[in-house]
């Protein structure tokens, strides 16, 4: 039997049963029809009628959210009540974490999903006060306002919260898997997606101060604002209260898992910070590097959320290779990007890259055909014009078509895993990710 909660009424029955009604009251009337309206068009959000979708006939059909999943409630659900959510802090903001998502899409992804499903949504329940939980735990671990107030900076609610939503979904699909949906495994869960969030973040402060960085998510950098060595320690505050939650879980296997984020991200940095390889070397150097300092983080998450469930180690893995995909391709994405999007669009400079002196994808790929980009990658782009130059060659090549070609691939493989798993509105919003990092635009 399956207990699946309804925003204020909890309605017993079969597993298939439940399923079957829960897929058919969501999609049953528009799953024909919604190929061509786009994730970005965010279902059950406040807007205008979107095309193909089954509009309700008056105002008077109620509507409710089932995680988060807006339905038509018929004779079957006359009186639900909506009980909403009471924040024990008493800083919360109310903010909803959904509204506040900055994952857009460029057009629609056509044959990656069957039927239209917004995984922000199904998860609002488990991430709405997602950001107050990060400010409460780091506000409750010190005496030192200013330490805070640097630590809580990127905790705003602006970011994607990709890690953190990419892991609850695992999550909810491997306990859907297993035939395990506890209040309490899906509590410890979501501190891992708490730690996945809070490491990202403090790998951001630190990389402020590495590449005295400016500008971050439309807002002066952190490094900007206060000097290096408190924006140093404040990265390193973070850490430690993230590590401090995860030791109370009390799973020395979790701890392994989340502990090679840590590993991996330093490592990573170095390779970067480092790097002089042969034009041989060069791309199986950028693509550790970008596993590294990017996917490592999503693939542990999600592998961790499979361990603290006591998932067979098949499940596991699949959890692993389906994070390790979906973070080297929304990295592969970020490097197109850096030469395609504008300034206000990213949140960031763009072209930052390689006035760092780093040479991604797009510029490697270039290299194939213009072979007068080698010296200057060698160089790091330190020549005058060398900047100006590669960015026109990059663009003159195809450089950005094969990276993406590559991050597609990527993200098909992560559907090809996610398909491994049985069935469920989560399992569908894991395939519906891949078509939201292929076609994201900032």
């Amino acid at each position: 039997m399956a207990c699946l909660s309804t925003s204020g009424r909890v309605v017993c029955g079969s597993r298939r049963q439940q399923t079957h009604k829960l897929l058919y009251q969501l999609f049953g009337t528009s799953s024909s029809s919604v190929s061509g309206s786009g994730v970005g068009s965010r279902p059950g959000h406040a807007g205008s009628p979107q095309p193909g979708l089954a509009q309700p006939k008056t105002q008077l059909q109620a509507q409710r959210l089932f995680h988060g999943l807006s339905f038509n409630i018929g004779k079957d659900y006359p009186d639900l009540l909506h009980t909403p959510h009471t924040c024990k802090y008493s800083q919360c903001s109310k903010t909803n974490l959904r509204q506040h998502s900055s994952v857009h899409t460029q057009q629609p992804a056509g044959p990656v999903r069957e039927f239209q499903i917004d995984p922000y949504i199904i998860l609002d329940d488990d991430l709405k006060y997602f950001y107050d939980d990060v400010r409460y735990l780091l506000k409750s671990g010190t005496s030192q306002p200013e330490l805070d107030t640097i630590a809580s900076y990127y905790f705003d609610g602006q970011g994607k919260a990709l890690r953190p939503m990419v892991t609850m979904l695992m999550a909810k699909a491997i306990n859907y898997h297993l035939n395990n949906e506890s209040h309490q495994l899906v509590h410890k869960q979501r501190q891992i997606a708490l730690f996945s969030e809070m490491v990202h973040s403090a790998s951001l402060v630190h990389d402020d101060v590495i590449d005295q960085s400016d500008f971050r998510r439309g807002k002066p950098s952190v490094n900007a604002l206060w000097n290096h060595k408190k924006v140093t320690m404040a990265g390193d505050y973070i850490l430690s209260i993230a590590s401090i939650m995860i030791a109370r879980l009390r799973s020395d296997d979790v701890t392994i898992v989340l502990s090679q984020i840590l590993t991996d991200l330093v490592q990573g940095e170095f390779m970067q910070l480092g790097s002089r390889e042969t034009e041989n070397e060069r791309f199986a150097h950028y693509l550790t590097k970008t596993y590294r300092k990017t996917a490592s983080l999503i693939a542990n998450a999600l592998k961790a959320t499979a361990v603290i469930a006591q998932a067979d180690d098949n499940v596991a893995e699949v959890a692993f290779q389906y994070g390790r995909n979906i973070g080297l391709a929304f990295q592969l994405v970020d490097d197109m990007l850096d030469f395609v999007s504008s300034t206000e669009q990213m949140g960031k400079p763009t072209a930052a890259d390689l006035k760092l002196g780093l040479a991604t994808a797009p510029v490697l790929f270039a290299c194939e055909k213009y072979p007068e980009l080698n010296p200057m990658v060698m160089r790091r782009f330190s020549e005058p014009g060398d900047v100006e130059r590669a960015f026109e060659l990059v663009h003159k090549s195809h450089g950005l078509e094969q990276t993406r070609f590559l991050a597609k691939k990527h993200c098909n493989e992560a559907i090809r895993l996610a398909q491994e798993l049985t069935e469920s509105p989560y399992q569908k919003g894991l395939q519906v990710v891949a078509d939201l990092v292929i076609n994201r635009m900032k």
